[in-house]
């Protein structure tokens, strides 16, 4: 069996463009497998039961891209100890986050909300729901439901169709979560091992995934407004991203081969 390393990804995942960005910082060569482009790709997976993305395959093992010290393993990289940023620093990154993806969403022309992103099935609307559902996840976790691959592709439910439906949910979302890290965060057991899809995490790391993921989403609302010749409200300024183990590029342009 080949011992090539693969990379399974997705337009707009942003854990599929941080899998390839590592890996390319390390020098390490791989195919480029986008599942959204070629319909092979997935079935290449099918030997290992798997259908989500990003996934490294090397050979027949395979390594969930979401935890990239297993990626390393995976590839040979020398990783090293890595640390986490402070709890209390990432809630008031998460917090400011959330409302900037609020003051820009407010930004977003109505007429813009069905339009979808650069070959990704995903509307400028879904994107922003997606951001605040992000930290709802984590919240739900908090109630004993695990996250699923599944947590993360949900869209907005039937009667949730306009800005201000979405703007609800997010103020929501985002009153809920200050209520938690006020009442909940110094007791957490942030140590113990978190119930995610995608590996061996403690609920610290769940809070850092949390907080970069729906952060680098919140760069591509950005930029979409941008892209539409709307000025961000407020940009996020570098002590909200600094030291986050997100992606350098805010969009992956790369297309598949021919």
């Amino acid at each position: 069996m080949s011992d090539e390393i693969r990379v399974y990804w997705q337009t707009g995942c942003t854990s599929c463009l941080r899998t390839k960005e590592f890996l390319t910082r390390h020098g390490v060569p791989f195919a480029s497998r986008n599942v959204l482009e070629d319909e092979t790709a997935f079935e290449e997976l099918s030997r290992f039961g798997l259908r989500q993305v990003p996934i490294v395959t090397r050979g027949d093992k395979w390594a969930n891209g979401q935890v990239l010290a297993d990626v390393a393993r995976l590839a040979g990289i020398q990783l090293g100890e890595q640390k986490l940023i402070a709890v209390d620093d990432l809630a008031r990154r998460l917090t400011a986050i959330l409302a900037a993806a609020d003051r820009y969403f407010v930004q977003l022309p109505d007429d813009q909300l069905a339009a979808q992103l650069p070959n990704r099935p995903r509307s400028y609307a879904d994107l922003t729901y997606h951001i605040f559902n992000i930290a709802d996840a984590f919240l739900e976790h908090d109630e004993g439901i695990p996250l699923t691959y599944e947590s993360y592709n949900r869209v907005p439910p039937p009667g949730m169709t306009t800005k201000a439906d979405i703007l609800a949910y997010g103020r929501d979302v985002q009153e809920r979560l200050a209520a938690w890290f006020a009442a909940k965060s110094a007791a957490a057991a942030w140590t113990a091992k978190a119930d995610v899809y995608y590996g061996e995490q403690t609920l610290h790391q769940f809070l850092e995934r949390t907080t970069w993921h729906s952060g680098q989403h919140t760069r591509q609302l950005a930029w979409v407004l941008e892209r539409l010749g709307i000025a961000p409200d407020g940009a996020l300024g570098k002590d909200v991203f600094e030291g986050l183990p997100m992606p350098e590029k805010v969009w992956d342009d790369e297309r598949q081969a021919a």
